[in-house]
């Protein structure tokens, strides 16, 4: 699968920008034995500022979700979504719901000025009584193997986006005589390309092994996240200073895959991440599990 979204993501990001999170709720689902009705799906967990959804039971047993999600990517276009909402306890709890159900208004943005990835637009989605149908229990869907792993799928676009950017900047290197500095770039791009193919490899064998559950998942997915993040930034600085200004003026596929990759890189939390990662590790060290 992170082969798939790679290979979308190195011809087109905003393709594999829909299919991922398509890719997703149905791994969500089967993960929580729940059956899921077809067409285009997505995941809404965003949380946002004086905006709440919330999920009631019903006497009959049945749910319902009152509020507003924000940040609900393509949720105009999509006919289904696995929504996080509080429940009683102040808990989170994922729900499958029908997006073109009455009661579900997708809000039109104000302003939506983006010039990476200017198809997936997101917007607040409001809900009104809308039956939803539980997606493990309270807690489940943060607490889960498979959400490290969703995280891991992000990370194989990031990579896909920052392979389509390093063979343009190869073509540049092989239509003339390259001098020192252009091989150093394309030197820098190769060893940071083959550390990310290389441990999302090593990811997926650990997934499929069954030994990336629990807290060692979580790890492999921070350190794929962060390694694919920092990958993609550094063949943006390369194709910047090794191809200048002429690809962003003239090329558009160039100039649409950078501002693509620039914008999708924004759902990782840079240096926040990375402190997330530093402490994870040294969580390990002082339950005596060392992490190197």
């Amino acid at each position: 699968m992170w082969q798939l979204l790679t290979t979308l993501a190195t011809t087109d990001l905003t393709v594999a920008r829909v299919v991922e999170p398509h890719l997703d709720a149905l791994a969500i689902l089967d993960q929580a034995g729940v059956a899921g009705q077809g067409g285009a799906w997505g995941v809404f967990a965003a949380e946002g500022p004086e905006v709440v959804l919330e999920a009631s039971a019903l006497p009959d047993g049945t749910w319902t979700l009152a509020g507003t999600k924000p940040w609900c990517s393509l949720a105009d276009h999509l006919d289904s979504a696995i929504v996080t909402a509080h429940v009683s306890d102040g808990r989170r709890q994922a729900f499958a719901v029908n997006l073109r159900a009455l009661g579900v208004t997708a809000e039109t943005p104000e302003a939506w000025v983006s010039r990476g990835l200017p198809l997936i637009t997101s917007c607040a989605v409001r809900f009104e009584a809308v039956q939803a149908t539980p997606v493990g229990g309270p807690g489940w869907y943060l607490d889960r193997d498979g959400f490290g792993w969703g995280g891991i799928g992000v990370a194989a676009c990031w990579f896909g986006g920052a392979l389509g950017i390093a063979r343009t900047l190869l073509a540049a290197a092989q239509a003339r005589t390259p001098d020192q500095l252009a091989l150093m770039h394309l030197g820098r791009v190769d060893s940071a390309l083959h550390e990310t193919r290389t441990l999302l490899a090593h990811a997926a064998a650990r997934v499929d092994a069954g030994l990336a559950g629990g807290q060692d998942g979580a790890l492999l997915a921070a350190r794929v996240r962060t390694t694919a993040f920092r990958c993609a930034e550094l063949v943006l600085e390369a194709a910047a200073h090794g191809l200048g200004p002429a690809p962003l003026a003239f090329d558009e596929q160039h100039a649409a895959r950078v501002a693509d990759l620039h914008l999708y890189l924004r759902q990782h939390h840079a240096e926040r991440d990375d402190a997330a990662l530093g402490r994870r590790v040294l969580e390990r060290s002082i339950q005596g599990r060392t992490a190197w």
